[in-house]
């Protein structure tokens, strides 16, 4: 364990981050790392709980307290090697993660919880600049080959963990660049890209094949995949985007989040230094108060918008855990992330009706209404406010509403998979889809989630196709 007393005598501090006037000015993350004496000091606060409940709330089953108590006490290399048996990429998740960990912190029941993430990133950080992480090829190979179609979190986690086991893996992108949503999707203030390529030159240096540019079952049909390897993992994500089908939707200026979020990455990259769908010195409204609208704020913040405001369907969430929302439940409570903190107004229960345009047929305003939303046996049931009708200017419009589940076509049509009654890839216990010898990892069979969950089917998959491919894993 750690300090006996540290959860006592330690309290809880926010990672540091850059100052909002200069941060905005860049595409820099925005969250520094810390200094080691206060990493050792966040580390100390971790008690030796009876039971870990961090452990159950994080889908990879991080070994939390063991590094938490090495980093506490200065064993930096020991702390990796027990962050490293449970995540392939803790430099990715320790910035992106919404840590539902830390909502399970026992520490959490009358007090702030312990500061896991950040201690995670510090110690994968750590880990890089002392040469402890470096390729390591398998010492020997199976004969195996495994196709992986998609290089998000899912599709990059079951290549390592596959490539480890000595199959020779080639993961198939369709974009120009490897990366999935974690290139194109998170924007670089929260991930620089730097962070990526990174590892994806160790994963190639350990034997990995990457072909970007290739959209499996276009460019490579799904017959010529199925004969040229033995396996085939479906990590394809959940790229179907909610739409809003109210009059005005075909106005010029209204756009899906992702549309918006991928020309900006894309000039980060260097493509296009001029994206065509820019908030510059427009009034932006942004519907959807999730992480996607919050990816969008902190880009039309950046871009220079004039004004932004981000509708909520739902009402405000409370500032501390409502009765319904015990502990270790993961905590629906309001949040300020830093791109809410760096400006824009986020309206609650509002729904929009209908989108209005100018003589050029673009938007200039929407109509929209607050709303009263109730939850009964898991349907929705949404009631306009009688006379809260608004009208509410703008030149832009980001639809950040969430996903359906996997595009159709393409792959999955060309397999004939079967799908769920949500939408998403059908698999089985063992992670095989109605074809055989295709299996499916993360978003495309899971819905809309968490990077750490498709970090975690990743390597669930990958010990499934492993079993099949050997009798064993």
């Amino acid at each position: 364990m750690s300090s006996e007393t540290g959860f006592l005598e330690v309290k809880r501090i926010k990672p540091r981050a850059r100052p909002i006037h200069e941060r905005i000015l860049d595409w820099k993350e925005v969250y520094l790392l810390e200094p080691e004496a206060r990493v050792r000091g966040q580390g100390s606060r971790c008690m030796d709980c009876g039971i870990p409940f961090c452990h159950d709330a994080c889908p990879l089953g991080n070994l939390i307290p063991d590094w938490n108590d090495a980093a506490f006490r200065g064993q930096w290399q020991q702390a990796h090697e027990r962050l490293r048996a449970t995540n392939n990429f803790p430099e990715l998740t320790g910035r992106l993660c919404p840590a539902p960990c830390e909502g399970s912190c026992v520490l959490g029941i009358n007090d702030d919880p312990v500061t896991i993430k950040s201690i995670e990133l510090s110690i994968v950080e750590r880990a890089f600049d002392e040469g402890w992480i470096r390729a390591a090829p398998p010492p020997a190979r199976s004969g195996k080959t495994v196709a992986i179609v998609g290089s998000g979190p899912a599709g990059l986690a079951a290549a390592d963990q596959l490539n480890r086991a000595g199959h020779a893996v080639t993961v198939f992108e369709r974009s120009d660049r490897i990366g999935g949503l974690l290139r194109y999707g998170i924007p670089e203030f929260k991930l620089e890209k730097r962070v990526l390529d990174r590892r994806l030159a160790l994963m190639q240096q350990e034997g990995v094949t990457f072909l970007a540019g290739v959209d499996a079952g276009k460019d490579i049909t799904a017959a010529a995949l199925r004969s040229e390897f033995d396996a085939i993992v479906i990590c394809t994500g959940a790229g179907w985007a909610r739409d809003l089908s109210v009059p005005g939707r075909e106005l010029a200026g209204i756009h899906f989040a992702l549309d918006y979020l991928t020309q900006q990455n894309r000039a980060c990259e260097g493509d296009a230094p001029d994206p065509s769908i820019s908030a510059e010195g427009k009034r932006v409204v942004i519907i959807g108060g999730g992480d996607t609208g919050a990816d969008c704020l902190g880009t039309a913040h950046r871009q220079g918008a004039r004004s932004v405001q981000q509708f909520e369907l739902l009402a405000r969430p409370p500032d501390t855990r409502a009765p319904g929302n015990p502990w270790p439940q993961w905590p629906n409570v309001f949040r300020v992330t830093a791109a809410h903190e760096e400006g824009g107004e986020r309206l609650y229960c509002m729904s929009t009706e209908r989108f209005i345009g100018n003589a050029s047929d673009r938007v200039k305003a929407l109509a929209a209404v607050q709303v009263d939303v109730a939850r009964e046996g898991g349907r929705v049931s949404v009631t306009p406010r009688a006379g809260s009708q608004i009208e509410v200017e703008a030149d832009l419009v980001l639809l950040a509403m969430g996903f359906l589940g996997p595009e159709r076509g393409g792959l999955i049509a060309g397999l004939d998979l079967r799908l769920t009654e949500r939408g998403t890839v059908w698999r089985d216990e063992h992670w095989m889809t109605s074809a055989e010898g295709v299996f499916a990892a993360g978003d495309a069979q899971r819905g809309q989630s968490l990077i750490v969950w498709a970090i975690a089917d990743g390597r669930n998959a990958a010990a499934a196709v492993d079993t099949y491919l050997m009798a064993e894993s």
